[in-house]
């Protein structure tokens, strides 16, 4: 849970973006905005955060965020080809140059034999640049939530340390 330095991982990337001059939104389903209240929950974290989008359905996706109708009819909602473009559109809609976007199967229902409870999809913008991963994580609803939001602020913070 603690990088290097001995520092939360949170505390760490706020303070990354804010030596870059950088910004960061969210874009967040099965974690219904556990980013967002993590970095938020930081004291001075309203210069670097600009905002967050909690985009439980497919309408949100779509209308909000710009995720394509083909993206969500051909891959899901839980699919790295969703979370990447929902972290472009959070990056866009929120004005920011970095962008963290979550949607997967937290349980305890829900899974597939091909998508099981656990299976929690990322994607990241990084000054233009869009990347995606999938992790399974396993524990109850509240563990692979917690689970997610760990590893997406870790991810990014490993993605903007050498800009």
């Amino acid at each position: 849970m603690f990088v290097d330095r001995g520092k939360p991982p949170a505390q760490e990337l706020l303070e990354s973006l804010r030596q870059k001059k950088l910004h960061i939104a969210t874009a967040e389903s099965c974690t219904g905005g556990m980013i967002s209240t993590t970095l938020t929950s930081i004291a001075g974290s309203s210069d670097v955060v600009n905002g967050g989008i909690v985009s439980y359905t497919n309408k949100v996706k779509h209308d909000v965020l710009g995720v394509k109708t083909e993206t969500l009819e051909n891959f899901t909602a839980v699919s790295e080809e969703c979370t990447r473009e929902m972290a472009e559109g959070a990056a866009k809609l929120l004005c920011a140059e970095t962008a963290i976007s979550i949607s997967g199967i937290a349980g305890p229902t829900g899974g597939t034999e091909n998508q099981p409870v656990g299976t929690v999809c990322f994607g990241f913008y990084v000054q233009g640049v869009i990347s995606s991963t999938t992790k399974h994580f396993s524990g109850d609803r509240q563990e692979v939530r917690c689970k997610a939001t760990i590893f997406a602020i870790q991810n990014l913070l490993e993605k903007i340390k050498f800009l």
